[in-house]
């Protein structure tokens, strides 16, 4: 059996290239694969692996006192999800434009899956998404706010769409939490008062609370693409690109110029081969069909040692 993990810890790293070089030693060592972000403000990660070495890995990382309020998302999978491993220093473990603000010191309350539930409701509340617009076309919670972002980097300027809800309770989420913690922080700097975020976002809230009232899809950013999440109340949201019937079935268009991320069901897969428009469809440059949409990156003779400081090619 085999598991991915998904997690991020805010907390100050001295070095981070030391870090990274010795984490990287480690994942090679366990044979995880996936896409781990080291920055002096923390660490962020989703991997795959054997369900063994990614109990050696969680236990190695959490007996390190600076990951101490770490915690593992944990889902069962029959392989590995990724392909490759990366590890790389960057200078946020979330690519935003709000490298000022220092969640482990400051941040929105932390709201359990249960509490979270018990809150989303209420009168007195708004309900936030603050991810990507392809992420929450595809799946999200009931009546929840979205600020039509392409990057999370946007989030500062669409805040100003929010303070009309300054006198209620807000709610944010994400997919694993990590976003919700800059957001939440950000928006109490710009004066918001009673802001809180869903701990471990939708994915631990699907574990937890079965994930009634997320509708659609979660978007992953793992081979699988796309999770089910509800498993009390599911329903399915996003519509093909081409038909407008409901479909969940997520693809990249095979215009390479285009390269969109939209549903699009099967059968309008097979007649459009995988792109997204008849326009899209005729282009010389699109990219054979194979029935999944999915067009991995070439591995240009990929070695998971490439990145260490001892390596040569």
């Amino acid at each position: 059996m085999y598991q991915v993990l998904l997690y991020y810890c805010y907390t100050p790293l001295d070095n981070p290239e030391q870090f990274r070089e010795e984490h990287h030693r480690f994942c090679l060592e366990l044979d995880l694969r996936g896409r781990i972000i080291v920055a002096a403000e923390g660490l962020n990660g989703t991997v795959s692996g054997t369900a063994e070495n990614c109990a050696r890995y969680m236990a190695a990382v959490k007996a390190d006192p600076r990951f101490a309020a770490l915690e593992f998302k944990v889902d069962n999978v029959p392989a590995h999800t990724f392909q490759k491993l990366h590890v790389r220093v960057k200078p946020e473990i979330v690519h935003s434009s709000l490298r000022h603000v220092r969640p482990h010191e400051k941040t929105g309350q932390h709201l359990s899956p249960e509490e979270f539930k018990a809150l989303k409701d209420r009168d007195d509340v708004v309900v936030v998404d603050v991810r990507s617009d392809y992420e929450y076309n595809l799946g999200r919670f009931k009546n929840a706010v979205t600020l039509d972002m392409e990057n999370f980097r946007d989030f500062p300027e669409r805040v100003e769409r929010l303070k009309e809800f300054k006198d209620k309770k807000i709610l944010t989420y994400c997919t694993g939490g990590v976003k919700c913690e800059k957001a939440s922080a950000f928006l109490l700097e710009q004066g918001f008062e009673n802001v809180y975020q869903l701990h471990g976002g939708i994915i631990k809230y699907g574990i937890e609370a079965g994930g009634e009232d997320f509708d659609g899809q979660c978007y992953v950013f793992d081979n699988r693409v796309a999770v089910d999440v509800n498993r009390v109340n599911p329903t399915v949201i996003s519509r093909c690109q081409h038909c407008q019937e409901p479909s969940n079935r997520l693809v990249n268009c095979a215009n390479p110029h285009c390269n969109a991320h939209l549903p699009l069901c099967e059968a309008c897969g097979e007649q459009l081969q995988g792109a997204c428009s008849e326009a899209c469809a005729a282009h010389p440059d699109k990219r054979p069909y194979d029935g999944t949409g999915a067009y991995p990156k070439l591995s240009n003779h990929y070695n998971p040692a490439q990145g260490l400081a001892s390596y040569k090619a």
